[in-house]
């Protein structure tokens, strides 16, 4: 039974998660990993089946909503709509007109989540540091390749909802750059921001069919193989960081890409501060990873734990 007080903190952790969710680069994961809930929604998402509608059939709402931990969802997803849904206009009003300053922030929390999740491992050895190996060269070469136009057809829609989610709930790599990637990262914000009920409703199927699909794999590999999982994620925690760098500028021969809504720009690289024209905000860029870094510290520090 859960007290008031764990009720709100979940509710917190899932704005946390929204917000997360809402930024090309940044996992909600993530969050979820390094607040202590992760496993808790994996497996919760897991009693999401046939079985729960036969308990819900024979013996009731009470029943049912016992056995897929309801009020943990309900919490819990209550916080990341809300986080999504007032956070959208801010979070890309920011990385639109302060970029170096969020990037940054963005990079000192994903570098601390990576050393907290990583300390979870009981033992370093030759398979955990093959798998952490491996998730680190997937996670960068996934945050190296520049983005692509695609259609904004519904079935395409549905089908980047049930691939965005699958990494929306992998700490490390983000379903809003998977998202960027296909195409219809701006597809699917404008639809919120404009409140277009069919396409969050066409996003939101494809993501409950992905979710329910790839929780099942997780729950899978947690259960067996639960060290190289973790080993893997933390891989994929330190590849995008690649993603998440800073600075970045157009280079002579970056290409222009004209993406699924229309919209125009230009492939970005990433560059050393000292050959941006922004190397001023150095010392700012700094300050915010250290924000960054510390935030998840106090987060970790302070954040009940599942037992």
């Amino acid at each position: 039974m859960r007290s008031t007080k764990d009720k709100m903190l979940l509710s917190l952790k899932g704005i946390a998660m929204g917000a997360a969710d809402v930024v090309p680069g940044v996992s909600g994961g993530t969050i979820a990993f390094i607040t202590g809930i992760y496993e808790e929604l994996i497996s919760s998402i897991n009693t999401i089946n046939l079985s729960a509608l036969t308990t819900l059939r024979k013996e009731g709402f009470a029943a049912f909503w016992k056995q897929i931990n309801g009020t943990f969802f309900m919490f819990l997803l209550g916080g990341v709509f809300v986080s999504i849904i007032s956070l959208a206009k801010l979070v890309l009003y920011l990385l639109e007109n302060f970029p170096i300053q969020i990037w940054s922030f963005f990079f000192g929390l994903i570098i601390a989540s990576t050393i907290l999740v990583g300390k979870t491992i009981q033992q370093w050895n030759w398979k955990t540091i093959s798998f952490f190996l491996i998730g680190t060269i997937v996670a960068f070469y996934i945050s190296s390749i520049q983005t692509v136009a695609h259609s904004d057809a519904n079935w395409y829609i549905f089908m980047s909802g049930a691939i965005a989610i699958c990494a929306m709930i992998l700490p490390g790599i983000s379903g809003s750059f998977i998202l960027v990637l296909l195409g219809s990262y701006h597809v699917v914000l404008n639809a919120l921001k404009e409140k277009d009920l069919f396409l969050i409703a066409l996003f939101g199927s494809g993501c409950v069919i992905g979710i329910l699909s790839f929780s099942r794999l997780l729950k899978f590999l947690f259960s067996r193989f639960k060290e190289i999982t973790i080993a893997l994620l933390t891989g994929f925690m330190l590849g995008s960081l690649y993603k998440v760098w800073p600075w970045k500028m157009k280079t002579g021969d970056a290409p222009l890409v004209v993406h699924s809504d229309g919209r125009e720009d230009w492939m970005m690289q990433n560059v050393w501060p000292a050959n941006f024209e922004g190397e001023q905000y150095l010392i700012t860029a700094i300050a915010l990873a250290l924000v960054g870094l510390l935030f998840v510290l106090v987060l970790e520090r302070f954040a009940p734990k599942e037992k």
